[in-house]
């Protein structure tokens, strides 16, 4: 039988405010344990919760992002539960009256086709605080630094049919969010986790398949494999006469498997009534208005103006564009070498490779943007091949030198001197009689092919620092006039 996937996500996007969404505690991360919660936090009697308006604003934000109906009267409600980094015993979040209503947001597929992700919507609530398992001798421990942070979740509906489609959803959202400011994007420290939401089905079948979740993945590799593990449990489940349950599952990445947490729950289960200590809060038109003007180029808007202005291919301004460390690290190449492909290309290229095999982000890089670009301008004026960059990029990525004292010191110029390219070529050419003969006995459309044998040469004798195209003009004329 052959299989469908259905896929959703409940993404949990925590909101970049300096304080929490009901209480004047920091949200900073990394402070030692239980210093970051105030009574608000604790849940001490008497307490009361005052909403942060920037949280409002950051919601806001996103909503106008995604085309989403922003509702201007949004209201808070309590989700009952027990758990022990719960001190409230609920949860303060919205279910009736979220703050961003319906949106979407396109995808693109490595076939180059464009795919459209509805929102169902995203609503503001508070985060929990963060059970600790480890080294606590079979106990757990509290930590409620977290609790109160601001969130936003973002629920799709289920339109997606694969990890790829999953994870690229994803990885738009990511983007949208870091470019808009509302999010760091650290995923490492929880700042975006995701819920995926998988069933299976017949091929053809309309009816969706019984569901379950799988939480709090914070990778885009996790999430790939968690979708793969999930459908082949599922299918090979069904087709061993078995039932799919409708639950909550975690992954362990260290050991790539799942295992069932808990039966899925029901909105009912959890008691949601309106939050008799929060009003309702309103905003008008005019407030929504500031908020939209307020909005920096989105992620979109910024690979279409690199397709035009810079003439890049739609992938590279795809890639380029998605990070707003990124793209703001490619504009500044750009700016200083006067090249935008060569740009790309050395970023996308060596520059993610390094940055990748060091287990480093961009902002960590040892190569700044005015020192990749001091190399791009290297190869522009025929200072060095391309070749010979990759050598001084390897110096310059390990040491604090500039590309101009790496090729210095290392002797690394480009032999241009066509006096001095010109007696290499005599030299290769009165040493290699068999190939110069076999190259004028030769058809005229096989000599172009037979010419790599002297340049070989050349750059052999020239330890690779030989101008390949000054080369290649000085061989033809010479290899000609022996015809």
């Amino acid at each position: 039988m052959q299989w469908e996937t259905v896929i959703g996500l409940e993404v949990h996007v925590q909101l970049a405010t300096k304080t929490k969404i009901f209480s004047g505690a920091s949200t900073a991360f990394g402070a030692e344990p239980n210093t970051q919660a105030c009574a608000i936090d604790l849940a001490m009697p008497g307490t009361l919760p005052v909403p942060n308006e920037e949280a409002f604003r950051y919601a806001i934000m996103f909503g106008l992002a995604i085309d989403a109906e922003i509702a201007q009267r949004s209201v808070f409600d309590r989700k009952n539960y027990f758990y022990p980094d719960l001190p409230k015993g609920y949860q303060t979040t919205q279910l009736d009256r979220p703050i961003v209503g319906a949106g979407n947001m396109e995808i693109q597929l490595s076939s180059g086709k464009t795919k459209t992700i509805r929102i169902h919507h995203a609503h503001l609530e508070e985060d929990a605080g963060k059970s600790l398992h480890e080294d606590f001798q079979g106990m757990s421990g509290i930590d409620l630094n977290r609790a109160g942070t601001p969130l936003i979740e973002i629920v799709s509906e289920p339109d997606m049919s694969n990890s790829e489609e999953a994870v690229a959803f994803a990885k738009k959202l990511h983007a949208l969010v870091s470019s808009l400011g509302i999010c760091d994007g650290e995923m490492s420290q929880g700042s975006m986790r995701f819920d995926v939401n998988i069933s299976v089905r017949p091929k053809g079948q309309t009816e969706l398949g019984t569901r379950t979740e799988t939480k709090n993945l914070n990778s885009f590799r996790f999430m790939e494999r968690a979708i793969a593990l999930e459908v082949e449990r599922q299918i090979d489940l069904i087709e061993d006469g078995g039932t799919v349950r409708q639950e909550t599952r975690l992954y362990d990445a260290e050991k790539h498997a799942s295992r069932s947490m808990r039966s899925k729950e029901e909105a009912n289960d959890y008691r949601y009534f309106p939050c008799p200590d929060l009003l309702p809060v309103v905003f008008d038109e005019d407030y929504i208005e500031a908020v939209r003007a307020t909005l920096p180029e989105l992620p979109e808007a910024r690979r279409d103006r690199y397709i035009e202005q810079y003439a890049l291919s739609s992938y590279d301004a795809e890639t380029l564009s998605g990070d707003r460390e990124l793209s703001a690290y490619f504009e500044a190449v750009t700016q200083d070498c006067g090249d935008a492909k060569l740009a790309a290309n050395w970023i996308m290229g060596e520059l993610s490779a390094s940055l990748n095999s060091a287990e480093l982000k961009l902002a960590n890089s040892p190569l700044n943007a005015t020192r990749l670009a001091g190399l791009i301008l290297r190869i522009k004026d025929g200072s060095i091949s391309g070749k010979i960059a990759k050598q001084v990029f390897e110096i310059m990525w390990a040491s604090n030198q500039s590309a101009d004292e790496v090729i210095e010191a290392e002797g690394l110029k480009q032999v241009s001197d066509t006096g001095e390219l010109a007696a290499m070529v005599d030299t290769v050419i009165a040493n290699s009689a068999k190939q110069v003969e076999n190259y004028r006995s030769a058809d005229a459309d096989k000599r172009p092919k037979m010419m790599g044998f002297f340049v070989g040469q050349i750059m052999k004798a020239s330890k690779g620092q030989a101008n390949p195209k000054a080369v290649n003009d000085i061989l033809i004329e010479k290899l000609n006039k022996l015809l």
